[in-house]
């Protein structure tokens, strides 16, 4: 068995990328996927995530998607809603809450 490497998530929480209407819970952390690492995009994605509260405990829901393929997806955090491409929600690992999916 490996052991987690420093920014591997918990085991237990999911990407934004992966939830739907109505999925709610609290961010675990923010990622910055290896790949992009050297990629100035990716970087400035993840740090504009944190700059406007998408930091560790912060409670937050998916209040819609657009139909068809579910991008962009509307998330409520604090008291705002934003915007997210599942591609931009991908770094952003969350711990599911009690009205989340069943794992």
């Amino acid at each position: 068995m490996q052991s987690p490497t420093p920014n591997a998530p918990p085991a237990a929480t999911r990407s934004l990328a992966t939830l739907h209407k109505g999925d709610r819970g609290v961010v675990a952390q923010v990622l910055l996927d290896e790949a992009q690492v050297g990629d100035e995009s990716g970087a400035t994605i993840v740090m504009r995530l944190i700059e406007i509260g998408f930091v560790p405990g912060e409670a937050i829901e998916v209040v819609a998607e657009v139909k068809p393929g579910g991008d962009p997806i509307a998330v409520r955090i604090g008291g705002s809603c934003f915007a997210l491409r599942r591609r931009e929600a991908e770094a952003v690992m969350v711990q599911l809450g009690p009205s989340g999916p069943a794992p």
